[in-house]
């Protein structure tokens, strides 16, 4: 822990949001993290599996945008201005005044008010609002529905929604009595156009619902322009004849800064720790009492990393950042298997190989990213075309030779990526194969940290991906055996909320598993407002104790799978994103400076991680090292001299 002193010296050290345009009632599919999601009813399982980066290396398909020129860095580059937080746009939300202000979608449509047994009404909620808030057990019911887009509206008159500002839905989905399975129910946010020719239409989040049960809906929106005509908020899915129900829906502005004053409190409580450094010894006190002192933080317990690519290693714009703001790395593509062994039996780790020295030059561990991936079409082709039994021998042979090629290597492994929105492996070789790809990598590298890593888990929209069927996967591999060794959320977000974030970590920390942001990006053509949206997310995750790292899936323009979330640009110049991390990491770093007491202590709080110490004396200076590690008392370290 401690480390020697040395003397002498002194020492240095958001465009709508991704809309499609369709005219009167059409609905668009929206592109969540470059992916297409499901607005149209159907089965969960009947969702097709999604696409996910590129099918064949090098994945650097992120469109090539004109340099963005650097701007200083502003805590409030959201139109704020007449914007009334936390107030509910939907008139009669809570039904006091029966169905005034509701309407039903549908020529078949019939609305009408019920109350939902008190023992059923929903107890527990992440709506923060109002102080004290319960769900008030009056709902809508959207009965003699016709089709997919037949249920209830409300109007949201013109002004009343701001551009640029963050909106999130909250409130209760359910289905009614006799309705069998899980049926995707969605809010949307219809905003008309001139002339009412066309309207945009703004998902605003989905749930799976069913019968018996609410589901609390946990949606975000924002508007690139005021709605010159009004808007108006849409509850629409499931099949035809089923009935759906609506309990307590809202719309209302997020205040961003209100929330970040609570995060820094939490952080301070979950990062950092009060430690005294004591100058004791027989006549020490004496000797250094009044003496100068300076405490420097080296590094954080935190990880913060991104990813690379033979291709970014080469620019020396990306290599400084790099090297200069992360502490971890993880290969793009370059270690999954269609890029190894592209044609089957010609293997090929040039890339990883160079990769890692890279890294290895540099000090920075590696996530191994990844050894399978469950969804169908990440599977080169050769591997689909194999007989079940020679696929089998083929997942042995894959495991064998990257894991005694590299065992030791890689601190963390992602098995089989994105196991809820695929199961090619699962289908052709049974339940039992994903867990036997985890206790087969840690037989054969016992001492990586084995990850499940998925998408959209985190945003609450992906009726596919919510934290309690990721939670349910992962106990489901540990009742198999698989030593599941952390969660990790890939966070390809666009708009987030902090609270939906902070709802999903809160359930996933009930596993006990560490869990890491493992591909973040956050997309938004304005880069102020994507600075912004970086900092929700980042303090999101930094606040929160299950939280041990954060790796970003790129940072430079011209080499990112999603374009408009670059921090540096093509130039190498630092975006307003860019600075905003740069910001925050420095806050994130504790450094103090004083003098020792007469009992010969000095006292600082500060962020978990490796520090030195510098006391400068009559005699000269001298330098000691020493950690902060996580603990609920102050930490007292003896200081030697």
């Amino acid at each position: 822990m401690h480390g020697l002193w040395r003397s002498g010296g002194c020492f240095e050290l958001l465009q709508y949001f991704a809309t499609g345009v369709r005219c009167a009632f059409e609905l668009f599919r929206r592109d969540l993290d470059g992916r297409p999601f499901p607005l149209y009813i159907r089965p969960a399982a009947a969702i097709p599996p999604q696409p996910h980066r590129t099918t064949a290396p090098p994945a650097t398909d992120d469109k090539h945008t004109p340099p963005l020129p650097p701007r200083a860095s502003t805590m409030a580059c959201s139109c704020a201005q007449g914007v009334v937080f936390d107030a509910n746009v939907i008139r009669n939300s809570a039904l006091e005044d029966g169905l005034a202000g509701w309407a039903p979608l549908g020529s078949c449509t019939e609305l009408s008010v019920r109350h939902e047994e008190p023992e059923k009404v929903p107890t527990e909620t992440i709506n923060d609002v109002e102080d004290g808030y319960r769900p008030s057990g009056r709902y809508i019911l959207a009965a003699g529905r016709g089709g997919e887009e037949d249920g209830l509206c409300q109007a949201i008159p013109a002004g009343t929604l701001k551009p640029r500002v963050t909106y999130r839905v909250a409130g209760w989905i359910g289905l009614g009595d006799g309705a069998a399975g899980e049926h995707a129910v969605r809010v949307n946010i219809r905003v008309d156009g001139e002339g009412k020719e066309c309207a945009l239409v703004v998902e605003g989040g989905a749930v799976c619902a069913e019968a018996g049960k609410w589901t609390e809906i946990k949606g975000v929106f924002r508007l690139k322009a005021s709605p010159a005509s009004g808007a108006a908020v849409h509850v629409q899915g499931a099949p035809a004849g089923v009935d759906v129900k609506v309990m307590d829906l809202q719309v209302f502005a997020t205040d961003r800064k209100a929330r970040f004053k609570k995060l820094r409190k939490k952080t301070d409580k979950v990062r950092k720790r009060d430690v005294v450094l004591k100058f004791a010894g027989a006549g020490a006190s004496s000797a250094v009492s009044g003496a100068s002192i300076r405490v420097m933080q080296m590094d954080t317990s935190f990880a913060f990393g991104a990813c690379i690519n033979p291709a970014v290693i080469q620019e020396p714009a990306f290599v400084d950042y790099f090297t200069k703001h992360f502490d971890w790395a993880v290969f793009e593509n370059e270690l999954k298997w269609y890029h190894t062994e592209a044609v089957q039996g010609q293997l090929n780790y040039a890339d990883p190989d160079a990769l890692l020295d890279f890294c290895d030059r540099h000090g920075k561990p590696v996530r191994g990213h990844c050894i399978f991936w469950a969804v169908d079409r990440m599977v080169q082709k050769w591997v689909k075309d194999l007989p079940n039994d020679q696929l089998t021998a083929a997942v042995q042979g894959r495991l064998t030779s990257l894991l005694t090629r590299y065992a030791g290597r890689f601190p963390h492994y992602d098995v089989n990526n994105e196991m809820l929105h695929g199961t090619f492996f699962q289908d052709r070789l049974g339940d039992d194969i994903n867990a036997f790809m985890f206790k087969e990598t840690a037989r054969l590298d016992p001492g990586a940290a084995l990850f499940v890593n998925d998408y959209n888990v985190e945003g609450g929209g992906d009726p596919n991906a919510t934290p309690e069927k990721y939670i349910a996967q992962v106990n489901a591999l540990m009742e198999k055996g698989a030593p599941v060794g952390g969660i990790g959320l890939q966070g390809h977000v666009t708009n987030p909320a902090g609270e939906i974030i902070c709802d999903a970590l809160d359930k996933l920390a009930t596993t006990d598993l560490p869990v890491w942001l493992t591909e973040l990006d956050v997309c938004e053509s304005d880069v102020c407002l994507r600075a912004e949206d970086l900092e929700v997310v980042l303090r999101e995750a930094y606040a929160h104790p299950a939280v041990e790292g954060v790796v970003l899936w790129g940072f430079m323009q011209g080499h990112m799978w999603r374009q408009d979330a670059c921090l540096v640009n093509s130039d190498g110049t630092i975006n307003d994103a860019g600075q905003r991390f740069i910001n925050l990491r420095q806050e994130w770093t504790s450094h103090a400076r004083g003098k020792i007491d007469s009992d010969g202590n000095f006292k600082f709080r500060g962020y978990h991680g490796s520090y030195v110490v510098q006391l400068a004396t009559a005699t000269g200076k001298m330098h000691k090292a020493f950690s902060v590690e996580k603990g609920d008392t102050p930490l007292v370290l003896d200081m030697d001299v």
